[in-house]
């Protein structure tokens, strides 16, 4: 062991064991940890109420860890993250800072500043992959591209040798002294929880345990006692039928390698005894690690992909914005029983299963042609286990925006999801006790009943519960006039260009600007709801010019190379039945029409919340949120209606 002094700077890796920045420091000596809470710095994806709670649990935890083995955790609250980590490095005279690598792209492009500006003061600065299986610049296909398609991601994956030791916690760390100043504050002066969320966030405790010491305790129980049933069990959407280790995997307080080799060994055990249902549990259980290692490959390659699709005939899509169906969808009142049970639920705890997160989000980007970032930016601002790469993976996959995504055409009635995934209704009447009293028959589709059943169940549809907000014949009309559209733009625009005319055809998406959605917060619950100004913005589609380019830059996405790099037929049908509950890759709906040989281009990141946003006509809604604050729910419904009228 040397006689260094390391800043182990802590971020998404909330964990003592299998933590190779920690495990570094503390071979090389004294050690520094520091965590920096740098709102400013999070801009538009600053992270939602129920996520900053566990992220207040979690550091809670670690801190406690970290004092046993000998070491403070120190907190910081800062405007800068850089100027945070130059105190901390003054006042130890470290000479070193580690820290375990994030792929998202706001986190690429600060660590990219931070790294250059410490070596400009003579600090180095070593990185390690303490999130992933493989890193994302170590995928490639055998002509050096990234892959575009998850099988063909996935099988180059499991044929890859991978580092088969995890790393053991340290039994003692050596604190480095501190000669200088640094303003720490407690885990409460981070400010991740204020006093009128603390009631909400109470209930969160219940059936949340957050720590790294319970994400060990989570994966041993799923392991031990679901795992084997997975195949079965996976869709039960009212049930805990999943591993529920998404947020403990978002905040690092376990590794994805120890989840990986643990369910690896179940696997060879049940192939010894020939369980072949364990074995098809595991498969299926690895592909959901796997698209979770695939959403943070394409972030990383394609770098845009946060606010544009990957697919370059998407930027014609005509979306709708609407601010008012973008409501009802989040407030649970489409009229569609499985669609405001879900939404009900992710608002009461932060949670859906991932069969409902299709459903849901299927429905804003279908039904009611909602630009698909405006889904993304609402789940990251309201989901327990908010991730920005899967996020951004999972709504593109819904969009049609990937070349093996869902096809966009492909219109799922939640009447038959419902009966599909719900066949007893149990999931609606928890979440929405006004149907408690339907026949399981009607439950899925009330607006079908007969007025006998509707009044022995008390339901008077656009009373208590709404109608449906669109039918589904007509929202399958708008759907296909939507891509119709969508494909003479694309043809106009490749008509143009090959007459060398210079009209200008630019995404539809680059003309929505929206500002942050009016919260809508029941006056008589007015003191327990609340949120911070970031919560339920939508994001901006604006560029800037700062940006961090991939340490191996990929060769331009060219839409005819992604649909000629589909799995073969063998590896489709392999994976169809596994996959359904993991956004399943299906024949993307672009490749039903003339391969395209457009490319789409690599665009500079951008993160600004804009400061206002437009009606479907194009009519300009003010952003009354920050003057009107203290208005009540039913003021500042009158307040956005009068606007809407006065254009």
């Amino acid at each position: 062991m040397s006689s260094g002094k390391t800043i182990v700077w802590f971020r998404r890796d909330l964990r003592i064991g299998d933590n190779p920045a920690l495990a570094a420091a503390a071979r090389d000596g004294s050690v520094f940890p520091v965590f920096i809470w740098c709102p400013e710095e999070e801009g538009q994806f600053y992270p939602g109420r129920v996520s900053r709670w566990w992220l207040k649990q979690s550091l809670a935890h670690l801190e406690q860890s970290l004092k046993s083995l000998g070491a403070e955790l120190v907190m910081i609250k800062t405007q800068s993250t850089l100027s945070a980590l130059l105190d901390c490095i003054k006042a130890t005279e470290a000479t070193k800072v580690v820290v375990n690598r994030l792929y998202d792209p706001v986190s690429l492009v600060r660590d990219h500043s931070i790294e250059e500006k410490l070596a400009e003061v003579g600090i180095s600065v070593q990185s390690y992959n303490g999130d992933l299986l493989y890193e994302p610049w170590e995928i490639y296909d055998d002509e050096g591209r990234a892959f575009s398609t998850f099988d063909a991601y996935w099988d180059k994956c499991l044929n890859m040798q991978m580092e088969p030791v995890s790393l053991l916690p340290p039994w003692r760390l050596m604190p480095a002294a501190v000669t200088g100043t640094v303003e720490r504050c407690t885990i409460e002066g981070l400010g991740l929880e204020n006093e009128l969320e603390k009631s909400s966030n109470a209930l969160l405790g219940r059936g949340c345990s957050p720590g790294w010491s319970n994400a060990d305790k989570a994966l041993t129980e799923f392991v031990e006692q679901n795992l084997f049933d997975y195949s079965k069990s996976r869709f039960k959407v009212g049930a805990s039928s999943t591993s529920l280790l998404s947020p403990y995997l978002h905040f690092g307080e376990i590794s994805v390698r120890k989840v990986f080799r643990c369910v690896r060994m179940k696997q060879i055990l049940w192939r010894r005894e020939w369980k072949s249902q364990g074995e098809e549990s595991v498969n299926l259980f690895l592909k959901a690690i796997g698209l979770r290692e695939y959403s943070r490959y394409l972030c990383f390659n394609y770098p845009f992909t946060h606010e544009r699709s990957l697919l370059s005939n998407m930027k014609y899509f005509p979306w709708n914005a609407d601010a008012n169906h973008f409501k009802v969808w989040r407030q649970g009142r489409t009229g569609y029983p499985l669609v405001d049970a879900g939404m009900r639920e992710l608002w009461a705890t932060g949670w859906i299963h991932n069969r409902i997160r299709v459903i849901v989000s299927s429905f804003a980007v279908k039904f009611l042609l909602l630009p698909w970032k405006w889904g993304m930016k609402y789940f990251w601002d309201t989901l327990l286990d908010a991730d920005l790469e899967c996020d951004i993976l999972g709504w593109q996959y819904i969009s049609g925006s990937l070349p093996d995504g869902q096809e966009l055409e492909q219109l799922d009635c939640p009447q038959i999801q419902g009966s599909k995934f719900d066949p007893e209704g149990e999931y609606v009447r928890q979440w929405l006790p006004e149907l408690a009293r339907m026949p399981i028959e009607w439950i899925h589709h009330p607006w079908d009943a007969p007025l006998t059943v509707l009044k022995a169940a008390g339901v008077e549809l656009g009373l208590n519960y709404p109608k449906p907000i669109i039918d589904i014949d007509k929202a399958r009309e708008h759907l296909r006039e939507a891509i119709f559209k969508m494909w003479e733009m694309e043809a106009a625009a490749k008509s143009a260009t090959s007459d060398q005319m210079n009209e200008d055809v630019f995404d539809n998406s680059d003309s929505i600007k929206t500002s942050a959605i009016l919260k809508v917060i029941p006056k008589e619950k007015s003191s327990c709801l609340t949120y911070s100004s970031n919560d339920q913005r939508v994001p901006s589609f604006q560029n800037c010019n700062n940006g961090l380019l991939p340490r191996k830059r990929p060769l331009p996405v060219d839409e005819e190379k992604l649909h000629m790099d589909k799995p073969n037929k063998q590896n489709k049908e392999a994976g169809t039945s596994g996959r359904e509950d993991l956004c399943s890759t299906a024949e993307s709906s672009a490749s039903k029409r003339q391969k395209s040989t457009s490319s789409t281009s690599t665009s500079i990141i951008s993160f600004a919340v804009p400061q206002y946003c437009s009606s479907s006509d194009g009519r300009p809604f003010q952003d009354h949120e920050s003057s009107n604050l203290n208005l009540t729910w039913h003021e500042k419904i009158d307040l956005e209606q009068t606007s809407n009228k006065n254009g």
